[in-house]
């Protein structure tokens, strides 16, 4: 009842995803105006975070997990039936906001519940789910296309699995009524310390029950501004990666069957690695995981933006595919982690919407970066901004996490 509606979620997701250009293409879209509809997914993921907060907090995690259930329905209906591209994007977009809506809830769930000795392990599993769904449902996706020759089968697929997801969250153990609300004191001395003010502080602030997403935004500015924003530059150079290594091996004039086995052996090492992560965070502290991560990655584009014109360029390709997988591999489940260390630990959820919008944003700002940088200098320069990005996010981390972390120790 934990993890299995969120893996559902995420391989009938995994499954669809890679249609949707195709679709897009068939109704008329231009490769931009295909790329603009897919990124219709992202947007809606980034615009119903802060809704998604509210309707947890007002409703709880079960019903908003629930109905988004069944508005993904609609959504899958609405692409299956689109007769134009502006319904097509709408129906996308749909599926985007309500797929927020369950991430957030069963983060707020977690963070209210798993205790603080064993928090890092537990959200890496909770990342390490929907990484499994979104490597797993192409897989599948690309199987029902070779039976039935028809992208509706991927769809009907996708609304079975949220059928089962709609099943299991109403008709299953409520999770909430069996998992008592725990609040660790860690989690209040540093939820203070998340406050705006300018020192660290001791005592408790009183968290007032349903206090308002934006109230709650202007109350944590503070650690949404500093450690937020560490965190929004992971976020940047997690998706910049999954832009960067298609787009240098196309640079490259490599055929499309290596780059699938380069970005496919990537990915394979960035999910053996999920549950390392939550190991090294809950033994050694968040900084452990987190630190490495940023700087494996930013070494790796840094480094990859000087191969381009080599010879053996190739060969530098995969092997710091390989470099990046390994980092992004580490960084399974830290934002999620990060995110439940310093919410409020009774209201959690109006500060989680507020910090997964922070963080979608810097994934969905990082592809317009390579993209800008790339018109105007070259795909090097692109590449070597996000190693820059990495960097500072890691300074970021070593500067921020110590003040507003709770030691797990």
């Amino acid at each position: 009842m934990i993890y299995g509606p969120t893996l559902l979620f995420a391989i009938g997701e995994g499954a669809v995803i890679p249609l949707i250009p195709v679709i897009a293409d068939r109704l008329g879209a231009d490769v931009a105006l295909a790329a603009l509809v897919a990124a219709a997914l992202v947007v809606g993921q980034l615009c119903g975070n802060i809704p998604a907060g509210w309707a947890v907090a007002r409703f709880g995690e079960r019903i908003t997990m629930g109905v988004a259930g069944i508005v993904v329905l609609g959504g899958l209906i609405g692409i299956v039936f689109a007769a134009s591209l502006a319904v097509f994007a709408a129906a996308v977009f749909l599926i985007g906001f309500c797929a927020a809506a369950f991430a957030l809830a069963r983060h707020s769930f977690m963070t209210t519940r798993v205790p603080l000795r064993f928090r890092a392990r537990a959200l890496s599993m909770l990342g390490g789910t929907f990484r499994a769904g979104m490597f797993v449902g192409p897989f599948i996706s690309a199987a029902l296309l070779g039976i039935f020759g028809d992208e509706t089968a991927s769809i009907v697929f996708f609304a079975v699995c949220q059928i089962a997801v709609i099943l299991l969250v109403f008709l299953g153990p409520d999770p909430e009524k069996a998992v008592p609300v725990r609040a660790t004191a860690g989690s209040r001395a540093r939820s203070d310390a998340a406050d705006d003010s300018g020192e660290p502080v001791t005592s408790a602030i009183p968290v007032h029950p349903r206090a308002g997403v934006f109230r709650t935004m202007w109350r944590f500015r503070g650690v949404l501004a500093r450690l937020g924003l560490a965190a929004a530059s992971l976020s940047a150079v997690r998706s910049a990666r999954q832009v960067v290594l298609p787009l240098w091996g196309v640079s490259l004039g490599l055929d499309a069957g290596t780059i699938a086995v380069v970005v496919g052996v990537s990915g394979a090492i960035d999910f053996a690695l999920f549950y390392a992560s939550g190991q090294v965070m809950d033994r050694f502290g968040r900084l452990w995981a987190a630190l490495p991560a940023m700087i494996l990655m930013g070494a790796g584009f840094i480094a990859l933006s000087f191969t381009h014109d080599l010879g053996s360029a190739a060969m530098w390709y995969a092997m710091f595919a390989a470099v990046l997988g390994v980092g992004n591999g580490l960084s399974s489940g830290i934002l999620l982690t990060l995110g439940a260390d310093i919410a409020p630990p009774t209201e959690p959820a109006a500060f989680l919407g507020s910090w997964r919008t922070l963080t979608d944003a810097g994934g969905a700002v990082a592809p317009l970066i390579v993209s800008a940088l790339t018109a105007v200098a070259s795909l090097s320069v692109g590449v070597g901004a996000m190693g820059a990005i990495a960097v500072l996010g890691a300074i970021g981390f070593i500067r921020w996490v110590p003040r507003y972390v709770p030691r797990t120790r």
